[in-house]
């Protein structure tokens, strides 16, 4: 051992081996990936690229069937150079792997919607950059707020079958509405004959809830320029919170010229019930800010229609759950149906709108 030590590089795990970035590019590994991406594997690129990042607990609840079979397939998807992943520093536990779009999995989305990829506008860099930034766990937090809702319309319901149909991320709400507000998401809920579209503010609890309620002028503003009276809906992570942040919403709400314009809602995260089996935004935790606290009982996600009555239904383009990547405003639904057993296992290898 004094003689001949053991290399520091002889003790690290294995790692599989993984394309360059120059590698990634070349016509013979896009054409190895021809072969070997599934429907569902493009699907999660083009998420990926949309929400910036997902947790792979987060993709796992989106698109697989079990914790196992989607660690499989994303461990392939890295091998190939599909998806990048880090896995940021926690005090406490081990944080879970979180995913990015890679290099190969950005040159198959450029070449879906016809461009290179400089004109789609990835970089890797800029991409992997989001592992750094002060805004991670925020970002973290309304995908998760999203994702929460599909996971509830995946699993039955007796006489139902809710559906969230749009989902936009931060960064496409802020190149269509940034001049005026810049949402933390956009989304639209669809429960039998009740249809529920809404603005999301996912406040973290680091901003001043006076900051929070001066948005509401902003989202006057969108409403008067486009003539569409969209719900607001705000996240919050305490019941205390949420009292100082519904005082200050209503003062606000008020001053504005047409309140009616601009419908608030608000909830608690520590409303959820924590024994339920999938709890999250779809629950009845929502209360219109026009409905003063201690008179009248929450309300669930699609129940927040019948608040509004003077709110006309959300358009729609009639295909609302089609998954369209080369429309210039494409709807990011709920993921396709589940895979073959086989494909499920990662044995497979060729195959507002």
């Amino acid at each position: 051992m004094i003689t001949n030590p053991t290399r520091q590089r002889a003790l690290r795990g294995h790692k599989p081996t993984r394309p360059t970035p120059r590698a990634a590019n070349t016509a013979e590994h896009q054409a190895v990936l021809a072969w070997r991406l599934t429907p569902r594997d493009r699907w999660i690129a083009r998420m990926l690229w949309e929400h910036r990042v997902l947790t792979a607990h987060q993709i796992t609840a989106l698109a697989f069937p079990s914790f196992r079979s989607g660690r499989q397939r994303l461990r392939e998807l890295y091998t190939w150079g599909v998806v990048d992943r880090f896995q940021p520093f926690v005090t406490i536990g081990t944080a879970p792997m979180h995913y990015v779009l890679a290099p190969a999995g950005a040159a198959v989305l450029a070449a879906e919607d016809g461009l290179d990829v400089k004109t789609l506008g990835y970089r890797h860099d800029r991409v992997f950059g989001v592992a750094h930034s002060l805004r991670l766990a925020h970002t973290i937090g309304v995908n998760e707020w999203f994702t929460a809702l599909v996971d509830h319309a995946r699993h039955p319901h007796p006489g139902r079958q809710p559906e969230l149909t749009v989902w936009w991320s931060e960064t496409r709400c802020a190149r269509h509405f940034g001049d005026l507000v810049k949402p933390d998401g956009y989304g639209r809920w669809r429960d039998g004959d009740r249809q529920v579209e809404w603005f999301l503010e996912y406040d973290f609890g680091t901003e001043p809830v006076a900051k929070l309620a001066g948005k509401l002028t902003g989202y006057a503003a969108l409403a008067q320029a486009t003539g569409i009276a969209t719900p607001l809906l705000v996240w919050l992570p305490t019941s205390r919170r949420e009292a100082t942040a519904r005082r200050l919403l209503t003062r606000t709400w008020h001053e504005l010229e047409d309140p009616g314009r601009v419908p608030v809602a608000t909830a608690a995260a520590e409303l959820l019930d924590p024994d339920a089996t999938h709890p999250g935004p779809a629950d009845e935790v929502w209360l219109p800010l026009d409905i003063p606290a201690g008179r009248a009982r929450r309300r669930t996600l699609s129940a927040l229609s019948d608040a509004w009555p003077h709110l006309p239904p959300p358009a729609t383009t009639g295909d609302d759950t089609a998954l369209r990547p080369n429309s210039p405003h494409p709807v990011i639904p709920p993921p396709p149906p589940m895979p073959p057993a086989a494909e499920s296992r990662g044995a497979h290898q060729p195959g507002r709108g």
